[in-house]
């Protein structure tokens, strides 16, 4: 059994996961365009009929936390839990997430960006600043944790799926100040792994694609999951993929008839499980699990 599999077990066993490791914040002070008080950081307590999960709000001072398989391939994958932007799903989304990377011989970065919503209108745009921000910081580090600069992947699930959509997809837009050397970085991820992401409808009609999705040629190539009888998410995946096509950006997309949403890697009877297995081959045959 190869360990990324045994991990997946030990998820459905329901075992506790990889211990966090160096965590590094992400801005030298206050966070850019951080106008109010939302801390401290907490655990937010489950409402009546959720499953057990760990959420995190008044994240503050958003970090990355760097996760080290025991033989590291080179590649690197920024973690983006989701959580309507108003909470972070930490181990559902989080630090499991990390533990099946790491079984595939992948360094994990665990991106904590700011929750709960800064603007009702705009709840992307400081998680968006962090997102880059994270991009940046992962390669000027790469060196020092044995990461390819130019292997670096983004994964995130339902608002944390959408983020990693707008990073992937506004790479070349300043959403901030340089604050430093590593801002002269580039912010386009590698390659992208969006999990049943959420907000990619317009507001006005969910069979169209959000103006926020800009793709281009230069749109990073993407694996996305997620299930039909996730709202309208299929559908509007199906409409992302056929953009993608568009530009002639490389992407796989599976489309599980049951499942619902916020499943992560937890196993279930739906056949939206075996998403992690998928993905697994996509990344192989994409020579992202070669080693550098």
């Amino acid at each position: 059994m190869s360990r990324a599999a045994a991990v997946l077990l030990a998820i459905s066993m329901g075992t506790a996961f990889a211990a966090e490791g160096p965590t590094l914040k992400l801005w030298p002070g206050r966070p850019p365009g951080e106008t109010g008080d939302f801390g401290p950081e907490r655990e937010e307590p489950p409402k009546e009929g959720q499953r057990k999960v760990l959420r995190l709000t008044g994240i503050t001072e958003p970090s990355i936390t760097l996760l080290r398989p025991d033989r590291p391939n080179g590649t690197a994958v920024l973690i983006a839990p989701g959580g309507g932007y108003n909470i972070l799903a930490w181990d559902l989304e989080g630090t499991e997430v990390a533990s099946w990377l790491n079984g595939l011989g992948i360094t994990a970065v665990l991106l904590k960006y700011r929750v709960p919503r800064r603007d009702k209108e705009s709840p992307h745009t400081a998680p968006l600043m962090d997102a880059q921000r994270a991009v940046r910081l992962v390669r000027r580090n790469a060196a020092s944790w044995g990461i390819d600069p130019n292997r670096l992947g983004m994964l995130g699930f339902s608002a944390g799926g959408h983020l990693a959509i707008l990073t992937g997809t506004h790479f070349d837009v300043q959403t901030y100040e340089p604050v430093d050397e590593a801002d002269r970085l580039s912010a386009r991820p590698d390659f992208l792994i969006p999990i049943y992401a959420a907000y990619l409808g317009d507001p006005q009609d969910p069979f169209k694609l959000n103006a926020l999705v800009r793709v281009s040629e230069q749109t990073p190539p993407m694996f996305l999951a997620v299930t039909y009888d996730d709202e309208n998410r299929g559908a509007q995946a199906a409409l992302l993929l056929a953009e993608l096509k568009r530009k002639g950006v490389p992407a796989e997309l599976h489309v599980f008839l049951r499942g619902g949403h916020g499943y992560g890697l937890r196993p279930s009877a739906d056949a939206v499980s075996g998403w992690p297995r998928l993905c697994e081959q996509w990344l192989r045959a994409s020579g992202w699990l070669e080693n550098n």
